[in-house]
């Protein structure tokens, strides 16, 4: 089985609270707005702080779609890196070892894509296989999850690397009033996420790297979790409720009131059904790795599996902490688990949800 030796995360140097964020917004919408409302939806956004790519100062000055995703490329391909060399030295896996690099983003354009720019930068190797993904949305990190766990399924005794990318806030629409944008700007934050897996032949522990000629040190008696299996959903008619409205100002949020319930009904039914397949039930998982889309939809799945206020406190936690990364969040999600080493024979479940409208389920077992 695929195994995920390290997490880790990046994020830009500023960090405001979320009522800093929330006036400069305020501040700054045009006449006839209701700042009320602004007010409302931000402090019910369960956020409580999150990365800016800029300062706050510097979003009035923005200008065309062009600018911002120069900014977006110039500034992703450096907090890309960064989240990548602390994984891999994380993983005690040198770059030149890695066979295979996934890499997500929705929150800009970049060709070539993100881990090509990369790539010389932190030393991977000219003949590694790349895989971009753009579309998925908030669903990436465990998509991307996923096909890394296909590919090293089939490869057994590869290493691939996950890097999941996204600056929100370089998309925020500070002239449109509607719904679905004031609801994003009090919810997306900034960041930055990499993950290393390893494929059941490949050696860790205090195995010697047959491409590196390098012995491992991991920890005695420290525990990684392995991908188990994975299943994708697309939710046929639902295609108008999440996404992007691209056009000359670049992207506009598509939001649809009817998430939350999407997500009790159907989400939560597909949930129970894969974990059927493995003859599990919800209450026999002991990690949920959800990606913490927003209070409402973290309380429709909760409500829709009948779980526990504790299930998915992590989910809540870094959505206080950092706010909804996108694709970045669940793998944060992830790395937090992992942190609180879950004891062996632990059962963990990776969520995630996208345009589509879609889910990923991953299945772990430490």
């Amino acid at each position: 089985m695929t195994r995920v030796l390290a997490v880790s995360t990046a994020f830009p140097p500023h960090r405001y609270l979320q009522h800093e964020i929330t006036e400069d917004l305020v501040s700054s919408l045009p006449p006839g707005t209701d700042r009320a409302l602004v007010r409302r939806l931000h402090a019910a956004a369960g956020v409580e702080s999150r990365h800016l790519a800029l300062p706050l100062d510097r979003y009035r000055d923005l200008g065309t779609f062009g600018e911002t995703n120069r900014l977006f490329v110039e500034l992703a391909v450096t907090l890309g890196a960064e989240a990548v060399e602390r994984a891999l030295h994380d993983a005690d896996v040198h770059p030149e070892d890695v066979d295979l690099v996934v890499s997500t983003t929705v929150t800009g354009i970049a060709t070539p894509s993100l881990e090509g720019r990369l790539a010389g930068r932190i030393g991977l190797r000219p003949d590694v296989r790349r895989t971009p993904l753009f579309g998925l949305g908030c669903s990436a990190g465990a998509a991307g999850l996923a096909r890394v766990h296909d590919f090293l399924d089939g490869r057994p005794d590869s290493t691939a690397l996950l890097l999941s990318t996204e600056l929100c806030s370089l998309t925020l629409q500070r002239a449109d009033t509607s719904t679905a944008n004031l609801v994003a700007g009090g919810l997306f934050g900034d960041g930055a996420a990499a993950l290393v897996a390893v494929g059941s032949d490949r050696s860790v522990g205090s195995d010697v790297s047959p491409a590196s000629s390098r012995t491992t040190s991991r920890p005695p008696g420290s525990s990684v979790p392995s991908v188990v299996a994975a299943r994708s959903r697309l939710y046929p008619g639902t295609a108008h409720l999440l996404g992007w409205d691209v056009g000359d100002w670049g992207f506009r949020m598509v939001l649809g009131p009817e998430l939350p319930e999407l997500v009790r009904l159907q989400v939560a039914e597909e949930v129970e059904s894969f974990l059927a397949v493995h003859d599990l039930k919800p209450g026999d998982v002991g990690a949920w790795i959800c990606h913490p889309g927003g209070p409402k939809i973290l309380d429709a799945l909760a409500d829709g599996l009948g779980l526990p206020d504790s299930a998915l406190a992590a989910s809540r936690r870094a959505l206080a902490s950092h706010g909804n990364l996108s694709s970045a969040s669940v793998l944060q999600v992830l790395k937090d688990t992992q942190a609180d080493r879950p004891p062996s024979g632990t059962t963990g479940l990776v969520i995630g949800f996208g345009p589509g409208f879609s889910s990923e389920l991953v299945l772990l077992a430490w």
